[in-house]
């Protein structure tokens, strides 16, 4: 597949940018800062772009056949996550390109709450990290809104942190998966393999999901 994914020098961007050079796709690999071209995995096709703004996203999408959205913005920021999402969405949608968007656990309910969503638990989400649970939240909204893009918004567990590619998950819907232990996590890395997975195997169309080990 010909493949772009927009955030690819971030810290999950660039193991998606890994995964699907591993397993052969194309990749361009779109950052907003050509500084950051030395930063991509080798054999990506770097190119400047910015996920916010839909006309730049359509011609980086044109003749592909996946679109990523990676990208996560420096705190401050957050409000930058839900113009992301629109204007992925509508680039999308303008190329007919099948858009995956990797969120934020927010959104997810926690088991046995009730239907209390992630962002309101300070178990999973203190007060440091509010803000971007919140945009998670948002961007969420913004994508289950849209109706015209072939669309799919991956959600990790409440602790994804790089680590190492065991190719293993579970997968799971609309709410946070915990282990025996009560832990709900992954690596980067398999974060990466499962949306890899999804790209070359689609069982989501305008849906969430989450995975944890």
């Amino acid at each position: 597949m010909r493949i772009t994914v927009f955030g690819a020098a971030g810290n999950v961007g660039s193991r998606v940018v890994t995964e699907a050079l591993a397993r052969g796709h194309e990749v361009t690999a779109v950052v907003r800062d050509p500084a950051r071209f030395r930063e991509l995995p080798a054999g990506a096709r770097p190119r400047v772009g910015d996920a916010t703004d839909a006309d730049g996203v359509a011609a980086a999408a044109a003749g592909q056949d996946l679109l990523i959205g990676a990208t996560r913005p420096a705190p401050g920021s957050e409000a930058a996550l839900v113009a992301a999402a629109g204007a992925l969405l509508a680039g999308a949608a303008r190329t007919g390109v099948r858009l995956l968007v990797v969120g934020g656990a927010g959104s997810l309910t926690v088991p046995g709450s009730g239907g209390t969503a992630v962002a309101d638990d300070p178990q999973y989400v203190p007060t440091a990290w509010r803000d971007i649970a919140l945009a998670c939240v948002a961007q969420w909204e913004t994508c289950r809104a849209d109706t015209d893009a072939d669309w799919a918004y991956l959600c990790p567990p409440a602790l994804l942190e790089p680590g190492r590619r065991t190719g293993t998950y579970r997968l799971g819907g609309g709410e946070l998966l915990l282990d025996a232990d009560g832990t709900s996590a992954i690596s980067m890395e398999d974060l990466a393999v499962a949306l890899l997975d999804e790209a070359e195997r689609p069982q989501h169309r305008r849906e969430r999901f989450t995975v944890a080990y």
